[in-house]
């Protein structure tokens, strides 16, 4: 019972264990490796904005398979993200489209700016 209602608060724990687990494969990388995929991880908590817990789940376990693969292939970190790693960092982003905190937002904006043209001639 207090499963559910922790869950109702603060989404599936089997989500921030899948979530834990891709964490901890990031950490299991070599120092070069590790360095550069948790730079990843952070940036996407702050650029991703995504809200949904499967999409961001499925986001980082293919991170960390992104870098173990190239850890194993040992493919040299600027093979992997070129010249500019926000490009890179923001491409990968983009394909894990789920429903992201801004849209809210957007959908807010809008809806205020319709109901603030409704009432200006009032």
């Amino acid at each position: 019972m207090a499963a559910k209602w922790i869950e109702a608060l603060t989404g599936p724990l089997e989500q921030k264990k899948q979530y834990k687990q891709a964490k901890a494969r990031l950490e299991a990388l070599p120092e070069s490796y590790r360095k550069a995929a948790e730079a990843f991880n952070r940036y996407f908590m702050y650029y991703g904005g995504v809200t949904d817990g499967d999409t961001i789940v499925r986001m980082f376990e293919d991170l960390a398979d992104l870098w173990e693969r190239a850890a194993v292939d040992g493919t040299p970190i600027g093979d992997i993200v070129g010249e500019d790693p926000v490009e890179f960092a923001e491409t990968f982003a983009q394909a894990y489209g789920g429903k992201r905190w801004i849209d809210k937002e957007r959908e807010r904006l809008i809806q205020s700016v319709d109901e603030a043209k409704r009432g200006e001639f009032q």
